[in-house]
């Protein structure tokens, strides 16, 4: 497995300036780095992936759908929008060598109609999917796609809404992300039913209950890693927490206080936490 790090708790635009943090990471033992693709051109992509060509780090982009590119809306244009959103997302990406796209691409977060998905919506969001998977392809970009819990999101909020997606988008470059976060509050039994829809998941987020620190709340990481080891997973291990360091993105995840001491500490503590935690899950299976 790859050991990475979602750069959004830093911020939504990382640049050059940031090689001294980027480069603690790499010290830390993060293999990959998400980087966030919210805005920007492919050239500041590119200048981004040769730092991290020369650390060793593998890049690939956090990247979501925004109201006003929703790839779900009833409006032809705004989805029209949506499609150059997402190949632009993939310009970028493919710009700093990255190799997977990764975030809630489907529908923006914290847009609500007021009830659940619509056959039509969900009809647009098989299109968008298929459309975002094939550009993406043509690129050698995987595509996973983010399940968001119900209070964020209402498109595709719960392993099995992700299944019946992945099915209708059938495209061998397309799958979906299992959050531990998201998953603790929508899933009744989180690594029972990573393990039922392992074959479809190519991607893997370590975040805990209060998006923290993990380790450090309840998510059940042992039990996760077991199963996530008994299925032969050995895509990234992206560790996502929050902070406030972003004003609109505290303010979607609804992140009113600190959930950590330090950044330094975060990453040594997160990673320390998971390769521990990965062997002795690998101990379990064999014990």
């Amino acid at each position: 497995m790859k050991l990475a790090f979602n750069l959004l708790v830093i911020g939504a635009g990382i640049t050059p300036a940031h090689a001294p943090q980027l480069a603690r990471l790499k010290a830390h033992g993060y293999d990959a780095l998400e980087i966030p693709v919210f805005s920007g051109n492919p050239a500041q992509y590119r200048d981004i992936g040769r730092i991290l060509a020369d650390l060793g780090i593998t890049p690939g982009a956090a990247a979501v759908a925004t109201p006003e590119a929703n790839p779900v809306s009833p409006d032809p244009a705004i989805r029209a929008r949506a499609r150059d959103h997402h190949r632009w997302i993939v310009d970028c990406t493919h710009a700093m060598g990255g190799e997977i796209i990764a975030g809630p691409l489907h529908s923006p977060v914290g847009v609500f109609t007021g009830l659940g998905p619509t056959d039509t919506e969900r009809g647009h969001c098989v299109d968008a999917m298929r459309a975002l998977a094939d550009y993406a392809g043509d690129a050698g970009i995987r595509v996973s796609a983010e399940a968001v819990n119900r209070f964020e999101c209402y498109m595709m909020s719960t392993m099995a809404e992700a299944s019946r997606i992945f099915h209708e988008v059938d495209h061998p470059n397309y799958g979906y992300m299992f959050d531990t976060f998201h998953a603790n509050i929508e899933e009744k039994d989180a690594p029972a039913t990573y393990e039922r829809y392992h074959r479809e998941i190519n991607h893997f987020h370590v975040s805990e209950n209060d998006r923290g620190v993990p380790g450090t709340g309840h998510v059940p990481f042992r039990a996760h890693f077991q199963a996530l080891r008994r299925c032969n997973y050995d895509g990234w291990l992206t560790v996502e927490a929050f902070g406030r360091a972003l004003p609109e993105l505290a303010g979607a995840t609804r992140v009113w206080r600190d959930l950590f001491d330090d950044l330094d500490a975060l990453f040594a503590d997160s990673a320390a936490f998971i390769r521990r935690e990965w062997a002795l899950a690998g101990e379990g299976l064999t014990a």
